[in-house]
């Protein structure tokens, strides 16, 4: 049976066809068509008029929401965080560790691994790996005592698992390129965070094939007009993703859209990094054997510094549109189609055209979301659904 969704505004998210009709058939779009397109007798027809019809956000990196985490390693905890973030517009996600001993880090793998899609909300792609290969210089709120030097008996088994989509190192480790250069024919992809590598050190990871940065600016080396260091070398290597967290804390607004400009839109991810206290009132919050306090929204360690964040996609995409004074459509790609890209789903995922998921969104004049559609099924109704997500 097809649905037809009329009456909306579809973003493409790279053209605006206001008045235009979707068809989905099954999982998939089928057809996009004037508001003259005939309707099949018998089809389901879902009235979008007065609704921005978008691609589903993609959101790489976001450890957890609603007191739970990846890190539990439990279907449940995974179950609970997509419910939670389909209601802000999230159809697909990468759930993402933390450092942590081995068996730690292997337990959340695997549990992703195998962890059923929810039918209520969204879907893994797999798994982003943030640590433990990481420079302790720059650990930002990771645990200095899980940090280490990429291991290949312990990385196999990662690989072995056929989850992990998204490893996040520092690359001026030793063996760290010697792991690039093994796993990218696996079909992994790399980002360069929680680093002090050099303009030089990162132009040649780019050249083994690191194509992301993990939270540009943060956890990082920055910028020195006689050193660029890693910030500058991640800013000027247009074959680098760049991952932003645009909740107004991690980034002043004005460095948000420097970093827009830079890179540009094509070459910019909105990620949220959110961790387990997301949704939930301020609080302290244990993430993985560490507690991190809430306080009007900003999560930080003990010790005072910034912890992940508590930010949504949906309220990501509106802090875009107000920090960079871009129109949604140009800030749209940021959370839908060049995320899909970086993570080697594009043309599936992140778009509205023929061939590609049904997975979308209904937002309202404010930028609101109002409904969330993950291969072709409603899993979240603002209309109707109460749920205590």
């Amino acid at each position: 049976m097809k649905t037809y969704i009329t009456g909306g505004t579809l973003v493409t998210p790279h053209r605006i066809l206001p008045s235009h009709t979707l068809v989905i058939q099954g999982e998939k779009i089928i057809a996009i068509g004037s508001s003259e397109l005939p309707l099949d007798p018998g089809a389901v027809v879902i009235s979008a008029s007065g609704y921005w019809i978008i691609p589903g956000f993609i959101d790489v990196h976001t450890h957890g929401a609603m007191g739970t985490g990846a890190m539990d390693a439990t279907p449940d905890a995974i179950h609970r965080m997509a419910r939670f973030i389909a209601k802000h517009g999230v159809t697909s996600y990468l759930p993402t560790t933390w450092s942590a001993t081995p068996g730690r880090m292997m337990e959340a793998i695997e549990n992703i691994a195998n962890c059923p899609q929810p039918e209520d909300g969204a879907h893994h792609l797999g798994v982003h790996v943030e640590g433990p290969y990481l420079n302790v210089a720059h650990k930002g709120a990771q645990r200095p005592e899980t940090i280490r030097l990429p291991d290949p008996e312990e990385y196999e088994a990662w690989l072995e698992t056929g989850a992990v989509r998204l490893i996040t190192l520092a690359p001026e480790l030793e063996g760290a390129l010697d792991f690039v250069d093994r796993a990218l024919p696996a079909g992994v992809e790399f980002a360069i965070g929680h680093s002090g590598a050099t303009y030089e050190q990162v132009v040649e990871a780019a050249d083994h094939g690191v194509r992301q940065v993990t939270h540009l600016f943060n956890g990082m080396l920055g910028l020195h007009h006689r050193r660029p260091g890693t910030l500058g070398g991640c800013l000027v290597d247009d074959r680098l993703y760049t991952q932003l967290i645009v909740d107004g804390v991690h980034l002043h607004p004005g460095m948000v859209k420097l970093a827009v400009r830079a890179k540009s839109p094509a070459r910019s991810i909105l990620i949220t990094d959110a961790i387990r206290g997301t949704g939930l009132p301020d609080g302290d919050y244990d993430f993985d054997g560490q507690v991190m306090s809430v306080r009007d929204g900003v999560s930080r360690t003990p010790e005072g510094g910034l912890s992940g964040s508590t930010l949504t996609m949906d309220q990501g995409v509106r802090n875009l549109i107000n920090f960079t004074g871009l129109p949604l459509q140009e800030v749209l790609p940021m959370a839908t189609s060049v995320p899909a890209e970086a993570i080697g789903w594009g043309g599936r995922k992140g778009i509205l055209a023929p061939g590609a998921d049904a997975d979308l969104v209904f937002l309202d004049a404010a930028l609101e979301v109002r409904k969330t559609m993950i291969l072709g099924r409603i899993v979240y109704d603002a209309g109707v659904d109460s749920k205590n997500y």
